[in-house]
C-alpha cells in the first residue's frame, strides 16, 4: 500500500526458463472491484533477474509517458477499466509478455424513474430511485439536482404529489459506508418533467349522426397514450339547476384497458364524457368535453321532441326561428352544437322555446334536454352567408319511408320560385326546370344531400333523412326477439299524440294504450 488512498495489487512475476531472452511474466490479480477515485500500484516482477538493469513496458499504455519502471500506478476511473500486462528488456533482451490482469471498476449507479413515464403530471406519485451494482444496504447516496427540493440522502426518493419544483435534472453517487472516500462514479442525469397543469382527454364520437342497427364507438385519447392509461366512459345527464351536467358511469365502463368503448343499441341522442387514470395510488384527468351522438328521429321518440318553425333546415340572416320542446317536463335547455366544435346553450329562452334571430354563427346541431335528463331529437340548421343566393326548403326531421315530400327553392325576397334545378347527392335530378321536386312516396333511396340551383346560383346542400314505418320496427324488434330466443318483449313508443305500449308474446303482438285498448292482436311470420 503506497498511502491511505492507495491499493498495490499482488505483483505480476516473470520467470527465466533459459536464457536471458526467454523471461516469461506471471500475473496474480486485481481485488474483485476497484471504485471510483482509488489509486491502484500494479508491479512487473522478473524472477531470476535480480541485479539486472531492465526498463519495463506496459500495455495497455494510457498514460501520456508509460512508466518505464516495474510499478504502474493508476487512478481509478471507468475508462481505467481492463486488462493490463508487462514485459522487461535489458539491452537487446525482451521478456515475453506477462500474462494480462484484468482491473474492475465499480460500475457507475443508475437513476431510474418509476414509472417511467416522458411527463409526470401535479398531483401524480413518482419515485426516483439510484441503483448500484452490488447492493444497497452497503451504500450512503448523494444526490445532486437542479430542481428547488433536493431528495434526501437515501437510494429512493418518493414523491407523492408531484408538483413544477420537483422539475429538474437528477443524478447519484454512492458512498461505501466501510470505507467513506471510496465512491462510485457520477450517475448519468435524467430528466424529471412534471406539468402544473391536468390533462384533459379528448373524446371523439363515430357515428356523430344515428343510423338503424349501427354501433356508436367512443374514442377517448389523452398524451401520450402508451403510459399505462386506464379509461372510464361516461353518459352526460343534464343538470338544468347547474346549467350544466352530471355523468353517470356506463355499464363495464370503469378503468378499461381500451382506449375505446362501443355502445349497442343507440337509439336517441345522447352525450357522452371519458376521463383517464394511472397510477398508484390511481391519478386522474379532467373529463373529457361532452360529446354528442344525435339522433335526427329515425326511432320511436319516447318523451322530448322538437320543432321548428319555419319547419326547414336552411335560413336567411336575421330570420326570425324557433325551436320549441314538447314533451312532460316543466324545465328545458335548447342546446346547440356549432361547426367550430363548440356547445352552447340556447340565449333567448321563453319557457320551453328558444328564439333566434339568425346570423351565421348560429349554424349548427339543437336539440333539446328536459331537466329530467331526457333528450329530443337533433335537427340542423344552416344559415346562409349569402344574402342574394337561394335556399333549398327541405323538412327538418326525417321523411317516413312511403310518405310524400316537397322540395322548393326560395330567395330572400320571392318565397315561391320557378325554373329551378334539382340535385340529389350531387346529380342532376332532372333536366327540365320546374317550381318544386315532388317525392310522391319516398323510400330509403331519396336519402341523400340535396341542392337547388336558381338562375346559376346554389343554395347550400340539406340532408334528407329518411325514416323507417313503424310496422318496420316492430318486425325488426320481433325477429331480434326471436334470435335471441327470448318469450316475450315490452316496450312504449309514441305516435302523434297517444303513447302505445306494444307486447310481444311469441308470434303475437298485442298493442293498447293508456286512453284506450286497441283491437289489435295478430300473428306475425318471418
Amino acid at each position: 500500500i503506497l498511502d491511505s488512498k492507495e491499493q498495490t495489487a499482488e505483483f505480476i512475476k516473470l520467470h527465466r526458463h533459459s536464457g536471458d531472452a526467454n523471461l516469461k511474466a506471471r500475473p496474480s490479480h486485481f481485488t474483485a472491484s476497484h471504485f471510483h477515485g482509488e489509486t491502484v500500484t500494479v508491479r512487473c516482477e522478473i524472477q531470476e533477474g535480480e541485479g539486472a538493469q531492465w526498463t519495463y513496458e506496459w500495455r495497455p499504455a494510457k498514460l501520456n509517458t508509460p512508466p518505464t519502471s516495474n510499478q504502474y500506478r493508476i487512478t481509478v476511473t471507468e475508462s481505467e477499466s481492463g486488462g493490463y500486462s508487462c514485459r522487461g528488456r535489458r539491452d537487446y533482451f525482451f521478456s515475453e509478455w506477462s500474462d494480462t490482469i484484468t482491473l474492475t471498476v465499480s460500475c457507475k449507479p443508475v437513476v431510474t424513474l418509476y414509472p417511467n413515464w416522458s411527463e409526470i403530471y401535479r398531483g401524480e406519485t413518482i419515485t426516483v430511485r439510484c441503483e448500484i451494482h452490488g447492493g444497497d444496504t452497503e451504500w450512503d447516496y448523494e444526490w445532486e439536482t437542479n430542481s428547488t427540493i433536493k431528495p434526501p440522502n437515501q437510494n429512493e426518493y418518493r414523491i407523492r404529489s408531484a408538483s413544477s419544483s420537483n422539475s429538474g435534472n437528477y443524478r447519484c453517487k454512492g458512498r461505501m459506508k466501510s470505507s467513506q472516500y471510496k465512491t462510485t462514479e457520477w450517475s448519468d442525469s435524467v430528466t424529471l418533467t412534471v406539468s402544473d397543469n391536468k390533462p384533459r382527454p379528448v373524446l371523439t364520437v363515430s357515428p356523430s349522426w344515428l343510423s338503424p342497427g349501427a354501433s356508436v364507438t367512443l374514442n377517448c385519447e389523452v398524451e401520450h397514450p402508451s403510459a399505462g392509461w386506464s379509461f372510464y366512459w361516461y353518459k352526460a345527464v343534464p343538470d338544468l339547476s347547474e346549467k350544466s351536467s352530471s355523468y353517470e358511469l356506463l355499464p363495464d365502463g370503469s378503468g378499461t384497458a381500451q382506449d375505446s368503448y362501443i355502445i349497442h343499441g343507440q337509439t336517441h341522442t345522447a352525450g357522452y364524457v371519458c376521463r383517464a387514470g394511472r397510477g398508484d395510488p390511481e391519478y386522474h384527468t379532467d373529463h373529457s368535453q361532452p360529446e354528442f351522438v344525435w339522433s335526427a328521429g329515425q326511432f320511436v321518440s319516447l318523451s322530448a321532441s322538437l320543432t321548428v318553425s319555419p319547419d326547414r333546415v336552411q335560413h336567411f340572416t336575421s330570420d326570425s326561428v324557433s325551436l320549441t320542446c314538447e314533451g312532460n317536463f316543466t324545465e328545458w335547455r335548447v342546446r346547440k352544437f356549432s361547426e367550430d366544435g363548440r356547445l352552447s346553450d340556447c340565449r333567448r329562452m321563453t319557457g320551453s322555446t328558444c328564439n333566434i334571430n339568425t346570423s351565421e354563427s348560429d349554424t349548427g346541431v339543437y336539440w333539446c334536454e328536459s331537466g329530467s335528463g331526457e333528450f329530443s331529437s337533433a335537427v340542423n340548421i344552416t344559415v346562409q352567408n349569402d344574402g342574394n343566393g337561394p335556399i333549398l326548403v327541405s323538412p327538418v326531421h326525417p321523411v317516413t319511408e312511403g310518405a310524400s315530400v316537397s322540395l322548393s327553392c326560395s330567395l330572400r325576397t320571392q318565397k315561391i320560385l320557378s325554373n329551378v334545378f334539382f340535385y340529389h347527392n350531387d346529380k342532376l335530378i332532372q333536366n327540365d326546370p320546374r317550381g318544386e321536386l315532388k317525392i310522391s312516396a319516398v323510400s330509403k333511396s331519396d336519402e341523400g344531400f340535396y341542392k337547388c340551383q336558381y338562375s346559376g346560383r346554389e343554395s347550400a346542400q340539406s340532408w334528407m333523412s329518411v325514416k323507417v314505418s313503424l310496422i318496420i320496427i316492430l318486425l325488426l324488434l320481433l325477429y331480434r326477439c326471436r334470435q335471441s330466443k327470448c318469450k316475450s318483449l315490452f316496450f312504449s313508443c309514441c305516435i302523434r299524440e297517444f303513447i302505445y305500449y306494444i307486447h310481444f308474446n311469441y308470434s303475437h303482438i298485442y298493442m293498447y294504450s293508456d286512453l284506450m285498448t286497441l283491437n289489435i292482436s295478430g300473428t306475425i311470420y318471418t
